[in-house]
């Protein structure tokens, strides 16, 4: 066995080894991964600070200080107003019910030309509704059993203050860690392996933070606007529709689709309510294409948006939360990497042209 071939059975058994790591810490993992992805996150805004002539340890704890306000917000804000909203969609959903039986799905039903119990709904209304009645017997079934264990609360505490702790340290040694890092690589391997990561690095940052600010950015824009149109469940579609961004397109589909179902349900066929959900999404979809995007994300992600899909469902299905967590940038690495092993392919013998004409078989 050669050398060459002994190395790649090496690094096959490291991946494998790490895989296996993953899948036996995975319960762990959570708050260091959570507080990796935030210092990762937060690295350029320390390094901005530090040309600025701030410390190491004084622009991280400025980024501690911007995120910690940010979060404040979140909760004092706006999980306020969309728990109120989804009380409110709780108590709309009975007479939701029975707007789809008696107006919406007759009117289909018309216009196709279906079978009069077609939907059998009131079978499906009273599966629902015994659901729906059977929802704050199962909260306060979680929440008992959650606080019963005291073990079990400590640790979801402890794994939740933990993310601070981390991130705090990773983000002050940060460029420590990576220098360590690059000079534990194989010398020789060592510019291409740069190479390769840096193009990584590219495509994960572009799409962490560019992607992560067009959600908010959509978000509030849909929010705001459906909520100048009056859609009473208007904060709750916009956020949703912004956290669906995080792949092209989705967030539109989503989020237009569910406002024009909440539109007709609360306003029925008045036009006017409908062109402004409209507009709404239409002024949102230009202000992602034609200044978002390009500004934030740009063109480097290469990541096709069933690509994300892919490696966010493979990903939670190997290792549950932490798979998720991991999708998007072990998915950027995989592009990557496939994207030079195409240019390779390109170049070998295998692809190239043959170097005279084609004998005929049978001459």
């Amino acid at each position: 066995m050669t050398i060459a071939s002994s190395n790649r059975w090496l690094w096959l058994a490291v991946l494998l080894l790490c895989g296996v790591l993953i899948y036996l810490l995975s319960p762990i993992l959570s708050p260091f991964l959570v507080g990796m992805l935030l210092a990762y996150l937060g690295d350029p805004l320390v390094d901005r600070l530090e040309r600025w002539r701030f410390s190491r340890t004084w622009g991280v704890i400025a980024v501690f200080a911007l995120f910690s306000l940010l979060l404040l917000v979140l909760l004092l804000v706006l999980l306020p107003m969309l728990g109120k909203q989804l009380v409110r969609l709780y108590e709309l959903t009975p007479q939701a019910l029975d707007w789809l039986q008696h107006d919406a799905l007759p009117w289909v039903q018309v216009q196709m030309g279906l079978e009069a119990d077609f939907w059998r709904f009131d079978q499906l209304k009273a599966a629902l509704s015994g659901h729906l009645g059977s929802t704050t017997d199962l909260v306060s079934g979680i929440l008992s059993r959650a606080t019963a264990s005291s073990l079990a609360l400590l640790a979801w505490l402890g794994n939740l203050l933990l993310i601070p702790v981390v991130c705090f340290y990773l983000l002050r040694d940060w460029d420590h860690i990576m220098a360590r890092l690059r000079s534990l690589l194989p010398r020789r391997q060592e510019p291409v392996i740069v190479a390769l990561l840096g193009e990584c690095h590219e495509v994960i940052g572009a799409f962490l933070r560019g992607q992560l600010l067009v959600m908010l950015a959509l978000a509030v824009v849909y929010a705001v606007g459906l909520m100048l149109v009056g859609l009473e469940l208007g904060l709750l579609i916009g956020v949703l529709a912004g956290l669906a961004s995080i792949v092209p397109y989705m967030g539109f589909v989503v989020g237009i689709g569910a406002a024009v179902v909440a539109a007709l349900f609360q306003f029925g066929l008045e036009p006017y309510p409908l062109l402004g959900v409209a507009a709404v999404f239409t002024v949102g979809q230009m202000l992602e294409g034609m200044l978002l995007t390009p500004l934030l994300v740009g063109d480097r992600i290469g990541l096709h948006p069933v690509a994300v899909i892919f490696a966010v469902l493979a990903g939670g299905q190997l290792f549950g939360f932490v798979g998720v967590l991991l999708a998007l940038p072990v998915a950027a690495v995989v592009m990557v990497v496939l994207r030079h092993v195409h240019d390779l392919y390109k170049l070998s013998d295998l692809y190239a042209e043959p170097a005279g004409p084609p004998v005929d078989p049978h001459p």
